[in-house]
């Protein structure tokens, strides 16, 4: 992707999640400059959270990719102890018929919650007793506390304020349907570089191509940038 598009994604993201009476945490807004200047800012680095767009290394953003803030996040050694900060906290934003591809997580549960604009679809299958994919299973999600049985290959669609819990194993790809979402997620502790398992073989990340300086890094700049 190039840099350029990225800022522009970056600015169309802010003004949808303000449109939807959300405001980005006063880090987002920091420049590659002031961000490599601040002493205080290595949970934050080290923790992975900000700003995450991706088209998946396929270069069709439109079509395949997303949009993601996280904006909190804990510690594998947390959640590992059962103590401490074991949770996260994410914005998306997934662009009508945008396909966030289909995967499924090894240690992340998470509740995937409609906050505004079009409806969240959602498609579902089970995994097989390994864990991989399994194309003719379906299994059981919660839907706002309320248990529902899924066919393989079902999509399950969220109006806004409606959400869905889905645990490790539970296969998913997902996308705008009829306009563009504004997404939460909460979950246990979030980890981008490990557990996002897909169906097909996929990068989770971009490949830049610097046409012109960064607006705000992204989360997968943070070690070329900051060292």
């Amino acid at each position: 992707m190039k840099r350029s598009r990225i800022n522009e994604i970056m600015a169309a993201a802010d003004e949808m999640i303000r449109a939807h009476g959300f405001v980005l945490p006063p880090f987002a807004y920091w420049g590659p400059d002031e961000f490599a200047a601040r002493s205080d800012a290595r949970t934050i680095v080290e923790r992975r959270m900000g700003w995450d767009i991706t088209d998946y290394g396929q270069g069709e953003f439109d079509t395949l990719g997303l949009f993601l803030f996280t904006l909190r996040n804990g510690t594998l050694a947390d959640l590992e102890r059962g103590r401490g900060m074991v949770y996260a906290e994410k914005l998306l934003i997934s662009r009508q018929d945008q396909i966030s591809p289909m995967h499924t997580h090894v240690v992340k549960s998470e509740d995937i919650i409609n906050r505004g604009g079009a409806t969240l679809a959602i498609e579902l299958f089970g995994s097989g007793d390994d864990g991989a994919f399994a194309a003719d299973r379906g299994g059981t999600v919660r839907c706002d506390g309320i248990e529902r049985a899924f066919a393989a290959g079902e999509v399950l669609k969220l109006a806004p304020g409606e959400s869905v819990t889905l645990m490790p194993g539970d296969w998913h790809a997902f996308w705008g349907e009829g306009g563009d979402v504004l997404i939460g997620e909460v979950s246990t502790v979030n980890d981008d570089l490990t557990d996002n398992i897909f169906r097909e073989p996929i990068g989770r990340f971009a490949e830049i191509e610097e046409d012109v300086p960064p607006t705000h890094l992204l989360v997968s700049d943070y070690a070329r940038w900051l060292g």
